[in-house]
């Protein structure tokens, strides 16, 4: 454990919702709090000062200071340190998710491909980073919120995920909420044609998969006894089986499998879906 949290801002609402969620993060993980802006100056730092409006590398520094005053102003406990970078920002914040435990960064929501506050560079930071990263859309999840909802975990059962049930366990244990575990599991196509036995044959599916999932959970339950978990089955495609009834949820962990740098980097479409379609912060954490 680094006890870091770092999010990356770009001025927009997005990531200053980001910055207060990861402050509210940091605070219960007992952590301290970064705050990076990444940019390539436009031109050199002039050895005068001119006028604050036609400094062309101001607005780095009041991005910084206005994240600040409001981190500051709900949580004046909290250390923060203030990281200001010319250079790429990709670089930056795959070079600061390295020193992290958490890399927080805005979300702008819908859309028809992944695009967060940070650009493309969002994407590629999903994709690379070996550290769960968190997405956030303005006005999302604020501290109020933390503790009055779940915490929702997608299990696909299919590989190994102690990282993601790790990340999910210790989450609920901090906000001390309920963690809603969940499989989505599609129907087989031979189910559809055995005349009237369908029925029997998802009744048979659920049960197999709801027996896999209580094994897959059992030792983590016995490692945090007072997290209460709501384990569901539900018989339909991973994707949409997740999202339903994250209208509570404090925050969707989806896992996403992290093959190295030989297999070029994607996200999955259950990803896709999370950040696309919840209704929550999100966090993508990486597995083998």
């Amino acid at each position: 454990m680094k006890d870091l949290i770092t999010v990356g801002l770009d001025g927009t609402l997005q990531s200053l919702s980001a910055a207060l969620w990861a402050a509210r993060e940091a605070e219960l993980r007992q952590a301290r709090l970064r705050l990076l802006h990444a940019w390539i100056p436009l031109a050199p730092e002039p050895t005068r000062a001119p006028p604050e409006e036609a400094e062309q590398n101001y607005w780095p520094r009041r991005i910084t200071d206005e994240a600040q005053a409001a981190v500051v102003s709900s949580h004046p406990d909290l250390p923060v340190d203030v990281s200001l970078v010319r250079g790429d920002p990709l670089d930056a914040l795959a070079k600061a998710a390295e020193q992290s435990d958490l890399l927080v960064l805005g979300s702008r929501g819908l859309g028809a491909a992944a695009r967060f506050t940070l650009g493309e560079i969002g994407l590629e930071l999903v994709t690379r980073t070996a550290v769960p990263t968190v997405l956030v859309r303005a006005q999302q999840d604020t501290p109020a919120r933390i503790g009055k909802g779940n915490v929702t975990v997608g299990v696909s059962l299919h590989a190994a995920c102690e990282g993601l049930l790790a990340f999910a366990f210790e989450t609920a244990a901090r906000r001390t909420v309920t963690l809603r575990a969940v499989h989505g599991r599609q129907l087989s196509a031979y189910a559809y044609n055995r005349g009237g036995g369908d029925r029997i044959a998802a009744e048979e599916s659920a049960q197999h998969a709801g027996y896999e999932l209580a094994a897959a959970l059992r030792p983590w339950k016995e490692k945090f006894p007072d997290v209460h978990v709501d384990e569901q089955v539900i018989l339909e495609s991973p994707a949409p089986g997740l999202l339903h009834g994250t209208a509570n949820a404090e925050l969707l962990i989806v896992g996403r499998r992290h093959r190295g740098r030989l297999l070029p980097p994607r996200i999955g479409h259950v990803v896709q879906a999370a950040v696309h379609h919840a209704p929550c912060p999100v966090a993508i954490v990486p597995h083998d």
